[in-house]
């Protein structure tokens, strides 16, 4: 038993530091059947690349003292193998509690080399691992049967592969990013097949197709894993047709061939009337199989490792970070715990044996807390201080006024525009960027525009049939929305521009607020456009931001000034008060606010490391959730967008009269008599009513039960806490913003340049296929159903 004799222990390991031979050994029979090659001496490896470029990336060559150790972590993981400076290194296994195994080389706390992770589902991935990545040549064997062997890149299929899907499908070809792209052959499980081009894991390009059953054959080219142009649809007799063919219709055309060997032979030949949408009628039923989803990947799995006795004097003010590396600074003697690898770890603070010479100093010094404070001394959460209303009022003298009149007389103007009723199916030329009308604002008026007292300008409508339907999908009253901005009360200027440089403005009712954008950003959103309709035509309750028009001004004269700006709704705007609101991203570096505890207002916005909750929804709304954030994901991904965020606020509905917002378990019951003397604010007897539970939408008035979570000593960088089961009573409201960043040449530079000085994966400034992945990672962690 572990810990049982502390002396044979330390003979043990002793021996084993003298005997690494004998180490290895004993190591390899503990991994079961699976082969792995051994990891080879330090000295071996100094003409070995990747040794090098993890030496380089250290700034020095390092020397570990290797040895076994079997280790039942404080969280209940569990580590046996080859051990050195404080991480597993060499060949080792490790079993984390949720069931996930991995077995293979290690190098300096991370998977690299060959190795075997396994989940608990029963699916296995069996290969090359690069930087706790699958990266290289492996086999993926999923739990419904499903398998890919073939090459991979940072977790996803990259390069040849061999797919068998699990209802009897098979592709071979071609990968990119985790999708069937270049040239590829998928066949059907009646062996129907198709040989040609795909595109982001659709048939497109030029390809042929095969019927199994009846030896039809159709060779062209394809569209959105459809026939789509030049084609040619040939029957066994010889006969073939052709032609354009098109799914709706269009531009079809063609010419049907008969073959003079059916009519010689009296065989029936196929008609001229051959109707080319029958072609169509035949692939009914051959879609590609999606395959089997990875909800957690490897390199997601953290790694909680007990603080060796094995490191010496000179770990004692070395902290190693998130990503591994190590930095200087001071340690408390109790900052035994160490996490990798995310940050994150479920210890629930149980003294756990160790094998070591300090045995019962490491169990004497294990211990959980919170920037110094034990769970039991956690300070109870106060409701933010009150806040002035939000902005200046722009009047007469402001530097911006006359901007805000020529804003409010091109909206007047635009939307009382008489139009016919736009049908929700647009025309494609509605989304043209070159849609937009020009008008002219002169001083003493025109034939279609009033006087004003503000200079001569003009008018820019973008893309305006898109809006005006989009603003009919909202279910905005035209009135209403003109009065709301060109009312007689005036718009309000935010104090500061944000980040991006563009100013903020809000309407004094508070339900819009209007954004002055870059040139980049205009381009951006009407190149997603299409996209961005269609997601809303489709998906009512999704969360990205509403946008109800976009507009320019352009002042006349020698300055020729653009103001370009956006018009888009107050998540904000609601019955209840935002005790708390935060900007997400699941990024660390430099996420967090700056201003003090007692600086924080209800408009104060927070960050991702300034979270301290995770939030429970009710099951069904659960599920819709995460099924719309994975949809509104992948559209963003698809256009190539990054470093947007999810805007967040609570309103807590329990507050005691001194401001402290009060757990469920210490609400008074009603007739308690014993605590009438202190009596505290609830839903029902404050100035906020309870919403008819028909206001409440996705990401609008949604109950929750919001649970405390902490994070642990020396873990600065750790995103999600641990839950410490203390609940509150709340209403969200959320939504995704800042949703026109494209992975630009700018922010390839920034993530190039930050990524020699941090952690990759700990930088906002990533493309977008990370993004996403990290951003709902992130937003599936602190969300969760309520059980």
């Amino acid at each position: 038993m572990i810990g049982k004799d502390s002396g044979v222990m330390k003979a043990w390991e002793a021996t084993m530091r003298k005997t690494h031979a004998v180490a290895k050994k004993r190591a390899n029979s503990i991994f079961g059947t699976i082969s792995l090659a051994h990891v080879v001496d330090e000295e071996e490896n100094n003409n070995n690349d990747d040794y090098d470029d993890d030496n380089e990336e250290n700034g020095k060559n390092e020397t570990f003292d290797v040895y076994i150790e079997e280790k039942v972590l404080p969280n209940g993981d569990y580590y046996t193998g080859e051990w050195a400076n404080n991480f597993p290194h060499g060949l080792g296994k490790y079993l984390w509690t949720d069931g996930c195994m991995y077995v293979g080389e290690w190098f300096k706390g991370k998977t690299k080399g060959k190795g075997r992770f396994s989940w608990p589902s029963g699916a296995t991935y069996e290969g090359d691992f690069k930087s706790g990545f699958m990266d290289g040549n492996g086999t993926y064997t999923g739990c419904n049967g499903e398998t890919y062997k073939g090459q991979w890149v940072m977790n996803l299929k990259h390069g040849h592969g061999f797919k068998s899907y699990a209802n009897g499908d098979w592709y071979d070809g071609e990968w990119r990013k985790d999708l069937q792209d270049g040239e590829g052959r998928y066949v059907w499980k009646d062996e129907s097949h198709y040989v040609g081009e795909w595109r982001n894991g659709t048939i497109w390009g030029k390809g042929s197709f095969v019927w199994a059953e009846n030896g039809k054959v159709f060779e062209g080219f394809w569209e959105d894993g459809l026939p789509k142009g030049k084609g040619t649809f040939k029957w066994p007799n010889g006969s073939f047709y052709e032609g354009n063919f098109s799914k709706d219709g269009k531009d079809q055309n063609g010419t049907y061939h008969n073959s003079c060997e059916s009519s010689s032979d009296g065989e029936e030949g196929h008609s001229e009337l051959w109707d080319p949408q029958e072609l169509y009628s035949e692939l009914n039923g051959y879609s590609v199989c999606p395959g089997e989803k990875v909800q957690v990947m490897p390199s997601h799995k953290r790694l909680a490792v007990w603080r060796s006795t094995k490191t010496g004097e000179s770990a004692k003010n070395r902290r190693i970070s998130l990503d591994g590396r190590v930095s200087i600074g001071l340690e408390k003697p109790s900052d035994r715990l160490q996490i990798w690898d995310g940050g994150e770890s479920d210890a629930s603070g149980a003294k756990t044996p160790t094998m070591g010479s300090d045995l019962d100093e490491d169990l004497m010094g294990l211990r959980v807390d919170d920037g110094g404070e034990s769970l039991g001394q956690l300070q109870p959460i106060k409701a933010p201080k009150k806040s002035k209303r939000q902005g200046e009022t722009i009047c007469k003298g402001h530097k911006n006024y006359e901007l805000m009149l020529n804003l409010q007389l091109g909206i007047r103007h635009s939307v009382a525009r008489p139009a016919p009723t736009a049908s929700l199916d647009l025309k494609p030329s509605a989304f043209d960027p070159k849609e937009k009308v020009w008008t002219r604002f002169p001083p003493e008026g025109s034939k279609y525009t009033p006087p004003h007292p503000s200079c001569d300008f003009k008018w820019k409508d973008y893309c305006p049939v898109v809006f005006r339907t989009l603003r009919k999908l909202f279910k905005v009253d035209p009135a209403d929305y003109m009065l709301s901005i060109c009312g007689n009360e005036a718009l309000r200027e935010l104090s500061s521009p944000g980040k991006s440089g563009s100013f903020f403005y809000l309407t004094n009712d508070d339900r819009y607020m209007i954004k002055t954008m870059k040139k980049a950003e205009v381009k951006v959103l009407l190149r997603m456009l299409p996209s961005y309709y269609n997601n809303f035509r489709d998906h009512q309750n999704t969360l990205l931001t509403k946008y109800y028009g976009l507009h320019c001004v352009k002042l006349n004269g020698p300055i020729q000034k653009k103001v370009r700006f956006i018009i888009m709704g107050n998540l904000f705007c609601s019955e209840y008060i935002t005790h708390r609101r935060y900007d997400l991203k699941g990024s660390s570096l430099g996420r967090f606010s700056d201003k003090p505890e007692t600086d924080i207002s209800e408009t104060t916005i927070l960050k991702d490391l300034d979270l301290n909750f995770i939030f429970r929804l009710e099951k069904s709304r659960f599920e819709e959730f995460c099924r719309q954030v994975d949809k509104d994901c992948e559209l963003l991904e698809q256009e190539g967008i990054m470093d947007y965020s999810l805007l967040l606020g609570i309103y807590f509905k329990d507050i005691s009269p001194d401001g402290e917002i009060i757990p469920l378990q210490s609400r008074t019951p009603v007739g308690d008599s014993e605590n009438e003397a202190n009596p505290h604010t609830s839903c029902e007897d404050t100035d906020q009513p309870p919403s008819d539970p028909s206001s409440i939408i996705l990401g609008m008035n949604m109950p929750a039960k919001v649970e405390r979570t902490v994070r642990r000593s020396g873990c600065e960088l750790q995103l999600v806490g641990e839950p410490i089961g203390e609940f509150y009573n709340g209403v969200l409201t959320f939504g995704i913003i800042d949703i026109l960043q494209d992975y630009d040449i700018s922010k390839k530079l920034e993530h190039a340049y930050k990524s020699i000085q941090y952690d990759p994966t700990s930088i906002s400034a990533v493309d977008p296929i990370q993004y996403s992945r990290r951003f709902r990672d992130f937003i599936f962690r602190i969300f969760t159903e309520d059980s």
